[in-house]
């Protein structure tokens, strides 16, 4: 058998065992021998371990690499053979694979303990065996290392871990599997903040973040969580990692130590679980009452709740038809469920959003709720579902929906009961506690002020809007030279009714005047500062023809009336001329739609608005072709927060432009172009098409 290439600068490193072990580090010395115990074959590292360079070697007897009867053993007790290399071929021919620890000798005549592996293989006409060696010093302490390392995670009683530098288990030992509440098995492969759930902000994971990427090791870190086998057992766990650096082949990421330190360290489990209810407390006041809007208030405590402090959560308002009546106990309770959340899978979302009025039997615990004024915590069980659900079906989905316990907190404002909230949680979570319950106290007490203020500002806005509508006219003169189309939207419910207007009046002589105007301003002040107005200027615009006259008398009524601002133009349209006269208060301009398709503005004095006084009022005369379409709107119309008053007109111009069809399909489609969603503003649109006479 041919030997090896001669070692050279490349080929001197030894051979080693498999890449990403720990027997990556013994160095392996291969050679082989013939059936005359001859060494046939002479590998880089038998020069390494035995110091003889090939061609010294070859051909040679395998005694050579052993220490003659003069040699000393290489400890006391050792034992010798008077032929190492016919024993290595002998028995390696006989069992064919064989194992032994012999003194060997180096080349500088130094004698060392040294392993052997030694196992037969087929060549050209003759047999070979083919011996591995490795110092035994090595391989005594590779095998203490493993020994080691196999009782360290068999028996050590703190939790151990592997992280790759994805932060997924590669390894762990029982102690963590135990502290987690999974099996080992269970936690290979998974991320950390799967199986290790904190509600720290992420800290835990941060700083494991920051060993992986070479930051320095962490020591004795508190860090409270649940495991994911145990999500109602709190921990505090001492915490120690190190970044794993890929030495022998190991994957990078980092390694932990954990030791369960939960009953030294109860308080931290305290102070963590009141500092998460401070947390949510303070979220939910800076989240809840944003707006006036019931629905959305509502919607923002269950937002506040699911899923930092329950899995579901309702909120239900009292159905009553005085807010003086008092709670009859003896008597149904009727709600509106208003908002409602779940992260709970079906048929939990049909047991929270399926049902819009909710009745409440005599007996049930929502009446024991009510008639103490306290949260209460209860168990979903026979006796809560039968008391508490009226309906066959609903008692199903809640026995179906995962809740094993609810807490329900009464929504007092003003001295009264406004409605309920209730939250539950399922089995993956701890039920709830005192502290869980004076928490749910204090959300729906924040709450239920913001809801009532809600309620009463509703009722304000839907008074104003009452008195608006009635003020507005219903169906304004019509005339055989003039048609109208008109609209007025109001405002969302997050603003105020305003203060917007309009009208048309007939005048001697074929004469139609139409007029818009908008108070500054919102609420039932404006809409009845706006009804004033309006009705001063339909009686003054059958006796007085001239424009700039009318806006002199409604200056006077705002004087009187205590308004401080209000625009309004009033134009005068004559179907035997064809002119139109036009005053002007400080009002956008009218535009016109041409027979040609054009658009214009209908220039006229701009006027300054009612109730500033001082200031007289102009009129002016505007041809109008027949057929001509007049456009008033108020500035809802045309102005939006952060938009340039400009873009909203070029806006009104282009969708006028576009519009088609009759008057009430143009008005429509206007309308759809420029106020496509919610409106913040009221809005006046009035289309007149004008014709001659004749």
């Amino acid at each position: 058998m041919a030997a090896e290439q001669p070692v050279g600068a490349e080929s001197s490193r030894t051979v080693r065992s498999e890449y990403g072990t720990l027997l990556e580090q013994v160095a392996v010395a291969v050679f082989g021998l013939d059936v005359d115990h001859r060494i046939r074959f002479w590998g880089p590292g038998a020069q390494r371990l035995f110091g003889h360079e090939a061609p010294d070697v070859l051909s040679r007897h395998g005694s050579v690499l052993f220490p003659g009867p003069e040699d000393p053993p290489p400890a006391p007790g050792a034992p010798g053979h008077d032929d190492p290399a016919a024993l290595l071929v002998g028995r390696g021919m006989e069992h064919g694979y064989w194992r032994v620890r012999l003194p060997a000798r180096h080349r500088d005549g130094t004698v060392f303990d040294c392993g052997f592996r030694v196992f037969p293989v087929s060549g050209p006409g003759d047999g070979v065996v083919l011996a591995l060696a490795s110092r035994g010093d090595e391989l005594d302490r590779v095998k203490t290392n493993l020994a080691f390392l196999d009782a360290l995670f068999e028996t050590c009683p703190i939790g151990l871990v592997m992280l790759d530098e994805d932060l997924r288990f590669l390894h762990l030992n029982q102690a963590l599997a135990d502290m987690d509440g999974l099996g080992v098995a269970e936690h290979l492969g998974r991320r950390v903040d799967d199986v290790m759930i904190t509600r720290d902000g992420g800290e835990f994971l941060g700083l494991l973040r920051a060993v992986v990427e070479g930051g320095p090791p962490v020591v004795g870190t508190l860090v409270g969580m649940r495991g994911a086998g145990r999500p109602d057992h709190d921990q505090v766990r001492s915490v120690s990692l190190f970044p794993l650096s890929g030495a022998v082949g190991s994957r990078t990421g980092v390694g932990g130590v954990l030791l369960d330190v939960t009953d030294r360290e109860h308080a931290v489990v305290e102070a963590t679980a009141a500092r998460q209810r401070l947390d949510l407390l303070d979220r939910a006041s800076r989240s809840i009452g944003r707006t006036l809007d019931v629905g959305v208030t509502a919607r923002e405590l269950v937002d506040a709740s699911v899923p930092a402090f329950c899995d579901a959560a309702v909120v239900e308002v009292v159905q009553g038809p005085d807010d003086n009546e008092v709670f009859d106990p003896s008597l149904p309770l009727d709600t509106h469920r208003i908002a409602w959340g779940t992260v709970l899978p079906p048929p939990a979302d049909e047991l929270v959003g399926g049902l819009e009025f909710v009745s409440y039997p005599p007996g049930s615990t929502v009446h024991d709720m009510v008639s103490t004024g306290r949260p209460v915590v209860v168990p979903v069980d026979e006796d809560f579902v039968s008391r508490t659900v009226a309906h066959r079906d609903r008692a199903r989905l809640l026995r179906e929906s995962g809740l094993v316990c609810l807490l329900m907190a009464p929504l007092i404002a003003r001295g009264a009961v406004r409605g309920i909230a209730m939250f539950g949680r399922s089995a993956a979570r701890p039920g709830f506690t005192a502290e869980d319950a004076a928490l749910a106290g204090e959300l729906a007490s924040r709450a239920a002020l913001c809801l009532d203020n809600a309620r009463l500002y509703s009722r304000v806005q839907d008074a104003a809007l009452t008195l608006q509508r009635a003020l507005l006219p219903t169906a304004p003169a019509t005339s055989p030279y003039v048609d109208v189309a008109h609209r007025y939207v109001p405002g969302s419910r997050a603003s105020e009714v305003g203060g917007d207007w309009y009208d048309v009046v007939h005048q001697p002589g074929n004469r139609v005047a139409l007029i818009v105007g908008d108070v500054m301003g919102h609420g039932v002040r404006a809409a009845a500062a706006m009804g004033r107005l309006r009705i001063t200027a339909k009686a003054v615009a059958r006796h007085v023809p001239e424009p700039s006259a009318l806006l002199a008398e409604l200056e006077v009524c705002a004087q009187e009336a205590g308004i401080e601002l209000a625009t309004c133009l009033y134009l005068v349209y004559d179907p035997d001329t064809g002119r139109a006269r036009v005053a002007n208060a400080g009002h956008p301009p009218p535009m016109v739609i041409r027979p040609d398709g054009s658009v214009g503005t209908v220039e006229a004095p701009a006027g300054i608005p009612l109730g500033v006084g001082g200031c007289a009022f102009d009129s002016t005369d505007v041809e109008l072709p027949d057929g001509a379409l007049l456009a008033l709107y108020t500035d809802g119309l045309v102005e939006a927060r952060g938009q340039d008053i400009d873009v909203g007109m070029a806006a009104l111009w282009a969708a006028l432009g576009r519009a088609r069809g009759s008057l009430e399909d143009m008005a429509d489609q206007v309308l759809g172009d420029l106020l496509p969603g919610r409106v913040s503003d009221d809005t006046v649109l009035v289309l007149a098409r004008v014709r001659r006479a004749g």
